[in-house]
């Protein structure tokens, strides 16, 4: 039996003697990550976002010496003023945060309430952003100053990418670079096929299209990638299509109703075809007058899904001559995708804790 998992946390090292300093000890960090979002929508704010996020090399990989000059003196002079007015479109003036931060804070209160029925004070859950704030370094130095000897690090993508996944992880462990005495840790894999995520999507399908009803045409709508990142190596389009695939499955719709497209293009290069603002137009010139667009591969609505699907794609397709566009909003803080989570993180805690 694995000592590690009957072992309670506490604020004494075992077999420590009586005179040796208080250390809390033994719990269970979960720390989840996502993209980011900028503190505000002012033009500093969203340069220092902006120049955090652009200038990682999982994301855009040119050559510093050629990429930095561009990206410093041309890219981020205009950039933060169109992309902070996207951003003030869809910001939660309430909060004075963006919908990601909200939503995101939402699914960790729910998670947390679940692994306390599950674990009791055992184990911690968190978050952090892999840009901006609250930093990934400053979330894994608190869940240690709480007592963590182990974390598990959730990056909220189903899909595997380098540009998304593998720089969380980056971040992660460049974190425990400068960690004394590090704690264990182990890393979530995708969750693209889990039969939880995929039941939380298609009743989400589902709750918009009750009974009989049906789009022409559901697009499923991913965040792209260059196409050469395939070519390299990368699984996320395998991935992406294997989500869609699963979905329809369980929706038990035609194949021709349910689609792919990747949204999001970046700079000169071929992104992943078919790109999802061209394919909603040519959908809606072919006579598929009412479409469904869902986004799989976000976890929480963002920038990406409120103002680039619901205005930017919806726009397309209605001067296409499409009469009904319907956005499914992400998995957010529903009890389905909730569920699907703590499935996942409760089979990656194995080992280490059991339920009390």
């Amino acid at each position: 039996m694995n000592m590690m998992a009957n072992r309670k946390s506490g604020d004494d090292l075992p077999h420590a003697p009586a005179d040796h300093p208080k250390i809390r000890f033994g719990r269970t960090g979960i720390l989840v990550a996502n993209l980011g979002t900028p503190d505000g929508t002012d033009y500093w704010s969203m340069r220092r976002y902006l120049s955090e996020f652009l200038s990682d090399r999982r994301v855009i990989d040119y050559a510093p010496w050629k990429w930095q000059p561009l990206l410093q003196l041309v890219i981020l002079s205009k950039r933060p003023f169109t992309s902070g007015a996207a951003y003030r479109s869809i910001w939660n003036t309430e909060a004075d945060e963006s919908p990601l931060m909200t939503i995101t804070k939402d699914q960790v209160a729910k998670l947390t309430a679940r692994m306390a029925e599950r674990f009791g004070d055992d184990v911690v859950v968190d978050f952090a952003m892999r840009y901006g704030n609250p930093s990934t370094k400053s979330k894994v130095d608190a869940l240690i100053a709480q007592g963590c000897t182990r974390i598990l690090f959730f990056p909220l993508y189903p899909q595997y990418a380098g540009a998304t996944s593998a720089t969380a992880c980056d971040q992660f462990f460049r974190a425990l670079m400068d960690v004394k005495w590090q704690p264990a840790a182990r890393v979530v894999e995708p969750y693209f096929e889990h039969p939880l995520y995929i039941e939380a999507l298609a009743q989400s399908v589902e709750r918009a299209y009750p009974g009989d009803a049906r789009p022409d045409v559901l697009v499923c709508s991913y965040h792209g990638l260059p196409e050469r990142y395939l070519t390299e190596g990368d699984p996320y389009h395998c991935q992406c299509q294997k989500t869609t695939r699963l979905l329809r499955e369980r929706l038990g719709w035609e194949p021709e109703r349910v689609i792919t497209t990747f949204q999001s293009k970046f700079g000169p290069e071929e992104w992943l075809k078919p790109y999802t603002v061209e394919e909603v137009a040519r959908q809606a010139q072919a006579g598929r007058k009412k479409i469904a667009v869902c986004a799989p591969a976000f976890s929480a609505d963002c920038i990406e899904t409120l103002e680039e699907i619901n205005e930017e794609i919806r726009e397309s397709f209605e001067h296409a001559g499409g009469e009904s566009f319907t956005y499914i909003p992400c998995l957010n803080d529903d009890d389905a995708h909730i569920e699907a989570l703590a499935a996942v993180i409760e089979t990656n805690l194995r080992g280490w804790i059991e339920p009390a």
